[in-house]
C-alpha cells in the first residue's frame, strides 16, 4: 500500500479490514445492479459482518446474479455441467447464498430496488426489504437509506499515458453515487468509493471514464479477474417473434431506439435486421400475420416498413447484446454528437456524419454562433474534439501553430481563412456515438464481442448515467435538456409487461397482494420521456395470456390491484396478435383497441365486463377480423417461416448444445404436466418401463449419464428421461 488514493489492496480482507477501521461498525455498502458488483470485496465484508455480530452490514442493491440451482438428482444431472460450463470461473456472492437458505443473521440486511423476475417472490426478507423506485431515482435512494459506501466493479487502461478506471457495465448509477461519496468526504463526513479491477469486462468510453482518485481503495490481483456472470440467451417463441415483429414496424427510419433484455428484445432485434436484410420476406410476414391489413395505419404514421437508410441511434437504460447485431448489420448507424450546434445542422440535413469537413463547415457554424469570428482557445479545443480541426494542430497564447509558424485565426481575414481551409481542416467529423446507454448484462459472448472491438469503434458507445438516458428534464452534468431533444429524434422506447387492464394501465412489476415480480426500473422513466418529446412513442409489449399447468388466463384483464403505469399515460400496448394506439383516446376506444389485440378465447368475457359498466355501448361486436386470435392460427402462419429457416428459436445463437435444449424443453414440459395432474404421466411412463430405449434417445441419455443405469434410481431417472422425451414428440 501507499500513502496516495486510492490504495491499493491484493487482499480482500485487508480492504474489508480497512473499510471497517474508516467507517466503524455501520456499514451500508452501495453496489450497482447486475454485473458490476465486486464480488470479493462483498464476500469479504459480507463474511466479516458474518463473524462480527457488532458489525450492522446492509446491502443496498439489485438483480443480484447467481448461477441457477437443482432440487433434485434429475435436476442436477442436467443442470451441473451447464453451470460449469457457461459460468465458469464466476465467483457466487455469499449474501444471496445465505437469502436463499434463509441463513441471514440479524445484523445483516439485503436491500434490493428490482429483482430477477420471480426470483424472491416467497422470500419474507427479500420482500420487506425491497425499495420500490424509478431507475433515476435510484442513487437518490440508496443514499436516503443510508449509502455510505460505494463498491463497484472496474475495468482499467492507459489512455495517453494516464491510468484510468471505466465503470464499464453500469456507470448507471454508479457515477453519480460516487460523486455522493465524494461530497460527503468534503463535508467531513465518513464515506469511501472502493473498487475492484477485473482484466475480463470491457473497458468502455464515454462518461464512464473516471481518474484514479476518484476511489479510496483499488483490490487488483491476477487472482481476482473472475469469470463474469453470463446470462444465456431466452429461446425465442411465436408469440415472442410476433410480438417483435409488430414492435419492429413502428421503428422509424432515422429515429431512437430503446428495448429490454430477453426474448421479446431478441425478437424485436430479429424483426429489424430481418426489415433491413431481408425486406422482402420481412413485408410478407407482416402481411402474412395481419399486421399489413389490420394496423397498416398505424404502422405508417408511426413507424415504416423499408430498410434503414439513415440508421437507428439508441438511447437506452441497458445495451444489450441485440444492440451489437443491428450494428454489426449495418442498422445502428446514426450518430449523435455532444453538441448542440452541431446537433442542430445535423438534425436539419445541412451537414452529414460521414462528409467530408468542408470550409462551409466553418460559415455554417459561424452562421449559428457556434464558433467566433475571431476564434478563442474554447473555439478551437471545439473544432479539435469534432475532428474539424486536425488533431496536430496546436494553440499557443491566441494564435494557431501551422507548419511551425503562429497564425492569428481571424476568419474574417481572407488570406488567414484560405490558408485554415488549405491546411488545419480535419477529414470527417469524430467522437459521434450510436449509443447512450447505463448498463449491460447478457451471454460471455456479448462481453467477447466488445472486447474485441478496436477501441475507436468501442468508443462509439457512451456508457453513462441513468439520469442521462432515462430522462428528459434537467441539465445534468451528463447533456443539457436541449441537446437531449436534438439527439432523441423520433424515439421509440419500446418496454415488457406483465399485464394490461381495459383501461389502458400497465402492470409491470408486482402483484395485486403487494409481492414483488422485479421492479420498476426504468419503465416509467421511458414511458414519461416519451410522452414528454414530440414525435417520440412508447410501447409496452404484453403476452397475451399465461399458461399454468392447463390452466390459460388472459393478460388483458378488466382491472388489477396494482399499477405501474398509470392509466393517463398510455401509449401503445403490443400483443402478438396486434397493436392498440392508445394515445388521446377516450376510455371506449381504448377498450375496443385493447380487445382487438385481445386472445379470442377471452374476448367476450371482457367486452361483456365494459358493457356492464357502461363503458361500451350495449350494441358493440368486435369486428370479425380481430376474432380469429388464436395461437394456432400463429403456429400455421409461422410454419412457412420456418421452412425457409427463419424465425429460429434461438435467432442471436446460444450457449446451450442441441441435446440439452431438446432435453431442458422436454423435461420443463414433463413437470408442468406433473403439476398439472400426476396421474397424466403415469400411462407414458409405465409404458417405458417395459420398452427398452430406443437408439434415438442415446444423445439425450448420454448427456444425462443414464444410457448405462447402475441401480433402479437411475433406471427411473432414465424412464423419467424417456416419457419426457416421448410427450414431447422428441423420440
Amino acid at each position: 500500500m501507499t500513502s496516495e488514493k486510492p490504495l491499493f489492496f491484493t487482499d480482500p480482507d485487508d480492504l474489508a479490514e480497512f473499510v471497517i477501521d474508516k467507517m466503524g461498525l455501520d456499514i451500508n455498502v452501495g453496489m450497482v445492479l447486475g454485473l458490476g458488483k465486486p464480488n470479493h470485496i462483498a464476500n469479504a465484508l459480507f463474511n466479516k459482518a458474518m463473524e462480527n455480530p457488532a458489525i450492522n452490514l446492509q446491502i443496498l442493491t439489485a438483480i443480484s446474479l447467481e448461477p441457477p440451482s437443482w432440487s433434485s438428482e434429475l435436476e442436477r444431472r442436467f443442470m451441473q455441467p451447464l453451470v460449469e460450463r457457461i459460468w465458469e470461473g464466476y465467483v457466487d456472492l455469499d449474501y444471496i447464498k445465505a437469502v436463499r437458505k434463509r441463513a441471514l443473521p440479524p445484523n445483516i440486511k439485503v436491500s434490493e430496488f428490482f429483482y430477477k423476475a420471480g426470483g424472491f417472490l416467497n422470500d419474507v426478507h427479500m420482500q420487506q426489504n425491497y425499495i420500490s423506485t424509478n431507475y433515476t431515482h435510484a442513487s437518490r435512494d440508496l443514499k436516503a437509506n443510508g449509502m455510505n459506501v460505494v463498491a463497484q466493479l472496474l475495468s482499467k487502461q492507459d489512455i495517453n499515458g494516464k491510468t484510468m478506471y471505466s465503470a464499464s457495465c453500469n456507470s448507471d448509477t454508479s457515477l453519480d453515487a460516487f460523486k455522493q461519496m465524494k461530497e460527503y468526504q468534503r463535508q467531513g463526513k465518513r464515506a469511501l468509493n472502493i473498487g475492484q479491477i477485473n482484466a475480463n469486462l470491457p473497458f468502455m468510453y464515454g462518461d464512464a471514464v473516471v481518474p484514479p482518485d476518484t476511489f479510496d481503495a483499488i483490490l487488483e490481483g491476477p487472482e481476482y479477474h473472475f469469470g463474469l456472470f453470463g446470462a444465456p440467451r431466452e429461446s425465442v417463441n411465436t408469440t415472442d417473434y410476433t410480438i417483435g415483429l409488430h414492435a419492429s414496424s413502428l421503428i422509424q427510419d432515422g429515429g431512437t431506439l430503446q428495448i429490454g433484455i430477453g426474448s421479446l428484445g431478441d425478437a424485436i432485434a430479429y424483426g429489424l435486421k430481418m426489415r433491413h436484410t431481408q425486406n422482402d420476406l420481412y413485408n410478407q410476414a407482416l402481411k402474412d400475420f395481419g399486421v399489413t391489413d389490420n394496423f397498416g395505419d398505424v404502422v405508417r404514421s408511426v413507424g415504416g416498413t423499408a430498410p434503414f437508410e439513415e440508421g437507428l441511434y439508441a438511447c437506452t437504460e441497458m445495451l444489450v447484446d441485440g444492440f451489437l447485431h443491428l450494428y454489426d448489420a449495418g442498422i445502428m448507424k446514426r450518430k449523435v454528437y455532444d453538441s448542440i450546434p452541431l446537433q442542430r445542422l445535423l438534425n436539419e440535413g445541412r451537414i452529414r456524419v460521414n462528409q467530408k469537413v468542408t470550409p462551409e463547415l466553418l460559415d455554417l457554424l459561424l452562421d449559428n454562433h457556434a464558433i467566433h469570428p475571431t476564434l478563442t482557445r474554447k473555439d478551437f479545443d471545439f473544432l479539435q474534439e469534432f475532428g474539424i480541426f486536425k488533431q496536430e494542430l496546436a494553440w499557443n497564447n491566441g494564435q494557431i501553430e501551422i507548419n511551425g509558424e503562429s497564425v492569428t485565426p481571424d476568419l474574417r481575414d481572407v488570406a488567414v481563412r484560405e490558408r485554415i481551409n488549405d491546411t488545419c481542416l480535419g477529414d470527417r467529423l469524430v467522437d459521434g456515438y450510436w449509443a447512450h446507454a447505463g448498463f449491460f448484462l447478457g451471454p460471455r459472448d456479448f462481453y467477447n464481442a466488445l472486447n474485441a472491438m478496436p477501441d475507436a469503434e468501442r468508443a462509439g458507445i457512451n456508457m453513462t448515467s441513468v439520469l442521462h438516458t432515462n430522462q428528459l428534464y434537467g441539465n445534468n452534468p451528463y447533456a443539457s435538456e436541449e441537446l437531449k431533444l436534438l439527439q432523441r429524434g423520433k424515439a421509440r422506447f419500446i418496454n415488457a409487461g406483465l399485464m394490461v387492464m381495459l383501461s389502458g394501465a400497465v402492470v409491470s412489476d408486482g402483484l395485486e397482494d403487494m409481492r414483488v415480480v422485479s421492479g420498476v426500473g426504468g419503465q416509467y422513466n421511458f414511458v414519461s420521456q416519451a410522452h414528454a418529446i414530440e414525435d417520440a412513442r412508447g410501447a409496452i409489449m404484453i403476452r397475451s395470456t399465461r399458461t399454468k399447468g392447463s390452466e390459460t388466463s388472459s393478460n388483458v384483464v378488466f382491472n388489477y390491484g396494482h399499477t405501474t403505469i398509470p392509466r393517463h399515460l398510455r401509449d401503445i400496448i403490443i400483443t402478438e396478435y396486434g397493436i392498440a394506439d392508445l394515445m388521446g383516446k377516450s376510455d371506449n376506444q381504448v377498450i375496443k383497441a385493447l380487445l382487438n389485440v385481445t386472445d379470442s378465447r377471452f374476448q367476450d368475457g371482457l367486452l361483456q365486463k365494459a358493457k356492464a359498466v357502461k363503458k361500451v355501448e350495449a350494441s358493440y361486436q368486435i369486428p370479425d377480423r380481430f376474432r380469429n386470435n388464436t395461437p394456432q392460427r400463429l403456429e400455421d402462419t409461422m410454419e412457412k417461416f420456418k421452412a425457409k429457416d427463419l424465425f429460429p428459436v434461438f435467432p442471436f445463437g446460444t450457449a446451450f448444445t442441441e441435446e440439452e435444449i431438446v432435453i431442458g424443453k422436454s423435461l420443463r414440459m414433463f413437470k408442468e404436466k406433473m403439476a398439472d395432474s400426476k396421474l397424466a404421466v403415469v400411462p407414458g411412463l409405465l409404458g417405458q418401463m417395459v420398452s427398452a430405449p430406443p437408439a434415438a434417445a442415446r444423445p439425450y441419455l448420454e448427456r444425462m449419464k443414464l444410457d448405462n443405469p447402475s441401480d433402479r434410481k437411475e433406471k427411473l431417472m432414465q424412464k423419467i428421461v424417456l416419457t419426457a422425451l416421448k410427450q414431447a414428440g422428441e423420440i
